[in-house]
């Protein structure tokens, strides 16, 4: 039997994550403004020519998948990489030392902003609405967050965690990420994420924080 993270782009959007969901039985993406994640039901050509269907003219689309990707016909690879998902079932975090806000919508210009500069993966002007997002101020400046993304039963991604140059080595991204981590597992699901696998160091730093690898996935983007 499959496993839900699998493929989880297709899990989140056919249950937990539906309500953000554009597309029908054969495929789905999230709303444009939302993220960039899509996926088909199955590798079919009807689901194939459905995903194809979901990617605006001059726009792309993001799969995460395990295994290697089908390349749907009218579609070209944009960019593909390796990832490791990996899942903590025990976390090893340590406690915020600095005031952590809470994020909302009066804060999304700022976040779209940092994570603009810092690159931690594809961030919109409503990526912010997928779950709950934490951050430190310095100055009256957004400096590092993290936050939720992709949902599955039993399950919650932490991502979206960034720090701004001039910040770093302080600490706030493994407590941020620590304190999402915890709040997932309050909630009752285990806490995942995905890193690009030759990325060593942030891995090493998800492995002293309790995580483990539990896959190999392909990150690609596509356009028409």
């Amino acid at each position: 039997m499959a496993h839900p993270l699998d493929r989880p782009i297709w899990t989140a959007l056919t249950t937990r994550q539906a309500g953000f969901a554009v597309g029908d039985a054969q495929a789905l993406r999230f709303d444009p403004e939302v993220a960039l994640f899509a996926a088909a039901a199955d590798s079919s050509p009807d689901s194939r020519a459905a995903l194809v269907r979901l990617v605006p003219p001059g726009g792309t689309i993001g799969l995460v998948e395990r295994g290697e990707t089908t390349l749907p016909e009218g579609l070209r690879i944009v960019k593909q990489a390796a990832c490791v998902q990996m899942l903590a079932p025990q976390l090893s975090v340590p406690e915020p030392t600095s005031d952590v806000l809470s994020l909302g919508e009066a804060d999304a210009a700022a976040m779209l902003a940092l994570a603009t500069l810092t690159e931690p993966g594809p961030f919109f002007a409503r990526t912010h609405t997928l779950g709950d997002f934490v951050g430190v101020s310095e100055a009256g400046q957004l400096v590092a967050m993290a936050g939720e993304r992709l949902k599955v039963p039993g399950f919650t991604e932490v991502s979206g965690v960034c720090t701004r140059p001039g910040w770093r080595g302080r600490g706030y991204a493994a407590a941020l990420l620590g304190l999402v981590a915890r709040r997932i597992v309050a909630r009752g699901d285990t806490p995942f994420l995905h890193a690009y696998a030759d990325h060593a160091a942030t891995i090493a730093l998800y492995e002293r924080l309790g995580f483990v690898v539990r896959a190999r996935m392909t990150y690609t983007i596509l356009a028409r």
